[in-house]
């Protein structure tokens, strides 16, 4: 931590002394500004707000609905009438026909009828002739039609909606947890390409150091011309290394830039914390808590009566099939407004209507054999599914409980590793020690670094992961669930 500090100032000033702006970012900086700004958090709430929308949707389908309709029309030309005595006759038409009607309807979910209010004025002008003006009005009327064998989409829908959009939340809970964890990702190798330079940079400086201290003693005696010689081609070797560490570098701070959508002025630097949360997560509570909030096992259960309404509605269209229309109401005629409302006369109109298959050479049968293939597919996927999920969710509990103790670990070795090269370049200085010694601990040092912050990588990637994995924040012991954006 202090050497990554040390860092963070170094490139503080180098960035300053060029005049661009530097964004220092913390891991919890860097998740909070992916999952609020960054494209992929924006392209998850559009999701989610379609998925609403589509919801309320289906809420209204449940709710009265007022209609006003109005359809004026002009006819004229040359039309047949058909007389009294039942002849028809070709006359000369010129009129203009205007009706405005409304209607209030409510949809029946549990028999799949819909039941209506209307009420309706039509009104006939002739343009020629004596101009005549008739009226004809319908003050109300009440109706109901169903398919008495059909297939009920309401019912079906009052299954499925409600649970596509609990999937479509716990997606949205789901993809931004999984932001956190690419966040990590991005952060740390970010981290590894810092530590890679400061690694190079103090390599390069040791390195120098010990070549000026070399030729002295080689000028002396007391060192062979191989080890100047090696000494040097380590200082060379960490010039590349210090340059190839910058370009990579550049590329990490790129990265995360784009990820979370900054301008290309900005200059990042990120500043780990080497503390973790000591987190023992119980498996079983684990795989209950994904079973309960994650949107997979949501996708299966959906996806399964989607099969299920697939097949109701092929054994209904491919079988007898009734539907029923009833009416009633008053009506009435008239010269004018008043006479077409004055004790207007009943009404009553009703339909059945039947189709019967006979003869379909066998399409009907294929139909529902088809859909009923669908569905056990279904099961048998959701079968696999559930079981395949519940092992990941085991895999990588089983990873998170260990990978603490690795970064322990990973964090001791860097440090005895550091402790270590202190002890060997001290050694060398003083003729203790052989070169191969001073190099060997320098790559311990910079590998043991670089897996110590690697990691810290892992540990949170897992640990973000899990919360995606299974809906539930362990450190503050509570589900997760984001707000609903205030622009849906």
């Amino acid at each position: 931590m202090k050497r990554l500090l040390m860092f963070v100032i170094t490139w503080t000033m180098v960035v300053v002394s060029q005049g661009q702006d530097i964004l220092q970012l913390t891991l919890e900086e860097t998740i909070r500004m992916a999952q609020q700004k960054s494209p992929d958090a924006i392209a998850a709430r559009h999701t989610l707000s379609s998925a609403y929308w589509n919801f309320r949707y289906y809420q209204a389908g449940y709710k009265p609905t007022l209609k006003l309709t109005t359809s004026p029309k002009f006819n004229r030309g040359i039309e047949s009438v058909m007389q009294p005595d039942g002849t028809i006759s070709f006359k000369h038409v010129s009129q203009v026909n205007s009706e405005v009607s409304t209607q209030l309807t409510q949809n029946i979910f549990w028999t799949g009828g819909s039941l209506f209010v209307n009420s309706s004025l039509q009104r006939n002008d002739q343009i020629e002739g004596d101009g005549k003006v008739s009226y004809r009005s319908q003050p109300i009327s009440i109706g109901y039609q169903q398919s008495l064998l059909g297939y009920n989409s309401m019912k079906w829908s009052r299954r499925i909606e409600p649970l596509r959009w609990q999937e479509a939340q716990k997606q949205y809970n789901e993809t931004l947890e999984l932001l956190a964890s690419r966040a990590c990702s991005y952060f740390f190798k970010l981290a590894e390409a810092q530590a890679n330079v400061e690694i190079a940079r103090s390599n390069l400086s040791s390195a120098d150091t010990l070549c000026h201290f070399a030729e002295g003693r080689y000028n002396i005696g007391t060192i062979t011309e191989n080890e100047m010689l090696q000494l040097k081609l380590n200082r060379l070797r960490e010039e590349t290394n210090l340059l190839d560490a910058n370009v990579s570098l550049q590329s990490a701070a790129e990265e995360l830039r784009n990820f979370l959508d900054l301008e290309t002025t900005v200059q990042l630097c990120v500043v780990t914390d080497d503390n973790v949360p000591q987190l023992e997560i119980p498996l079983g509570r684990a795989i209950d808590l994904a079973l309960d909030n994650n949107p997979e096992p949501d996708y299966y259960k959906r996806t399964q009566l989607e099969t299920r309404q697939n097949l109701a509605y092929t054994k209904a269209d491919t079988k007898l099939k009734a539907d029923m229309y009833l009416q009633f109401g008053l009506s009435q005629t008239g010269l004018n407004l008043r006479e077409a409302y004055r004790s207007p006369s009943d009404m009553q109109y009703a339909s059945v209507t039947v189709s019967v298959p006979i003869l379909d050479w066998g399409r009907g049968k294929g139909r529902r054999r088809m859909a009923q293939s669908s569905v056990d597919l279904a099961d048998i996927h959701a079968e696999q599914g559930i079981k395949s999920f519940k092992q990941n969710v085991s895999k990588m509990v089983q990873q998170f409980n260990l990978q603490s103790q690795r970064v322990s670990v990973a964090q001791q070795a860097d440090k005895t590793a550091e402790r270590r090269y202190e002890v060997a370049r001290r050694l060398y200085v003083m003729g203790q020690s052989t070169i191969l010694d001073l190099n060997s601990a320098i790559s311990e040092k910079d590998a043991a670094r670089r897996s110590y912050i690697q990691s810290l990588s892992t540990y949170w990637s897992l640990y973000y992961g899990l919360r995606s994995m299974t809906g539930y924040d362990f450190e503050q012991q509570h589900p997760i669930a984001w707000p609903l954006p205030e622009n849906l």
